[in-house]
């Protein structure tokens, strides 16, 4: 009885065996295709360098979503279509004018209007300033009347100490997103915001921030880190007397605009989704590159890539291109609705949002018995300097779909540079690496291929 159980025990870790060394073989054959015959980088190249930065609503916008449904049919999706959805649309204008006056002298800074802010009336306004570091300091002086008449400037700098830079981008992005009506509160005029960037230089950082309903809605910018040591300086001498602000910002009626979806369907089990994207908007300043032309490219990769090695794969893949990720949500928000309605049923998401740069693991959302076979294939992925699979989260677009019962998983990318170039005119083509990019994409294939043959329960 012992000689049968151990041989059963010998013969179960002998197929187990064979199983991953089949599957290694299959993953060096993904790798190799991406690597040599990859198209994501020459696409990225169009999509940033044709067409331009992409914010919802625009005619770049519609330009992107032409662009990918013709990248998705000549990659060779069985089928490609697209999903309205109607989309707010902000407009920026043409003069964005902050300066600040000492004596006689007036100094130039360089500064972003956030997304979502009113503009200043015409002529622009002029006011005091007043630095604040957090929201118990402007709390403080809000309710002793000091920061009436006067214009908020929050002055938070990234945590440098933080190895994982996207935990100091939720320390500081609050001010940004809060920071203007949170100012209002207190009588403040405008809001002013150093930029949540992990690099020293003179790129303002837009993004996306919310109005209170119940308060007054006040101009907000994002000022350089640059721009904002030089007014922080100047207001610690006490030599400003006034700061200068001009925008021509406006928020217009809704347009419609469309996700960009590609199907392969799957040959056992059709009504089963593995969904894989990025969100083809951007703000309206830099290229998009990195976030997230990266993202979409490399999910139209995936398809590519499943496509040109003729892997059948089991369930049905689809690639989406999601619209207003970066203002609303609203492309992830009726992607969910209409897979609801239809009572789909999806297994695995994944969203690249975190830039093109070398990949190093997977963030995921899931129940424990998905993470633990997920964790399963982790040293699948080790010789390709992927090895992170203990973080929590998966991506704004798909967020939802977890109610469905989808694992979720985001590609984690080494993050030191993204912080440096988001939401920035530096967001360019020029930034991304080819191989970087094209070994994200390998990945994420990789991991199509292993939820789809062995699924997630």
């Amino acid at each position: 009885m012992i000689k049968k159980i151990t041989f059963i025990f010998f013969l179960a870790c002998s197929q187990l065996v064979i199983a991953q060394n089949a599957d290694s073989i299959m993953l060096k054959k993904i790798s190799d295709n991406v690597m040599l015959k990859g198209e994501c980088y020459k696409n990225l190249e169009y999509l940033c360098k044709k067409i331009g930065n992409r914010i919802s609503g625009s005619e770049n916008a519609q330009k992107a979503v032409d662009y990918t449904f013709k990248l998705l049919k000549d990659a060779g999706a069985d089928t490609v279509y697209l999903q309205e959805c109607m989309v707010p649309q902000w407009v920026r204008g043409k003069n964005e004018i902050a300066k600040i006056t000492t004596g006689n002298t007036e100094t130039v800074l360089k500064i972003t209007a956030l997304g979502g802010s009113v503009g200043t009336p015409n002529g622009g306004i002029k006011g005091q300033v007043v630095e604040v570091k957090d929201f118990d300091e402007l709390k403080k002086l809000g309710k002793d009347g000091l920061l009436k008449g006067k214009m908020v400037f929050y002055n938070h700098p990234f945590n440098q100490t933080n190895v994982e830079t996207f935990k100091s981008y939720g320390e500081g992005v609050k001010y940004r997103y809060m920071g203007p009506s949170e100012a209002a509160r207190y009588g403040a005029i405008a809001s002013i915001v150093r930029s949540v960037g992990s690099s020293y230089d003179d790129f303002p950082h837009t993004g996306v921030m919310k109005y209170n309903d119940s308060l007054p809605q006040i101009p907000c910018v994002a000022i350089s880190t640059v721009g904002a040591d030089v007014l922080s300086q100047k207001l610690n001498l006490k030599i400003i007397s006034t700061f200068y602000l001009q925008l021509e910002c406006k928020t217009l009626p809704d347009v419609k605009s469309y996700n960009v979806i590609g199907e392969i369907k799957g040959t056992e089990f059709p009504k089963e989704y593995i969904t894989v994207g990025g969100h083809l908007d951007s703000w309206d300043i830099g290229e998009g590159a990195h976030d997230d032309g990266a993202g979409c490219v490399q999910s139209i990769e995936v398809l590519r890539t499943i496509k040109s090695l003729g892997i059948k794969l089991k369930r049905t893949l689809r690639v989406v291109m999601f619209m207003n990720e970066e203002s609303a949500g609203r492309g992830g928000e009726i992607y969910f609705e209409t897979a609801k309605s239809k009572n789909e049923k999806h297994i695995l998401a994944i969203e690249s949002d975190a830039g093109g740069f070398s990949p190093r693991g997977f963030s995921s959302t899931a129940t424990e018995q998905q993470k633990n076979k997920i964790k399963q294939w982790a040293k699948l992925f080790m010789p390709y300097g992927v090895y992170d699979f203990d973080n929590n989260g998966g991506g704004a677009d798909i967020e939802d779909l977890n109610k469905l019962g989808a694992a979720l998983l985001g590609l984690l990318p080494d993050s030191q540079r993204y912080f440096s170039l988001h939401h920035t005119d530096a967001d360019v083509f020029e930034a991304v690496n080819e191989r970087e990019l094209k070994l994200g994409a390998a990945v994420m294939t990789m991991m199509v291929f292993l939820a789809d043959q062995y699924g997630l329960n």
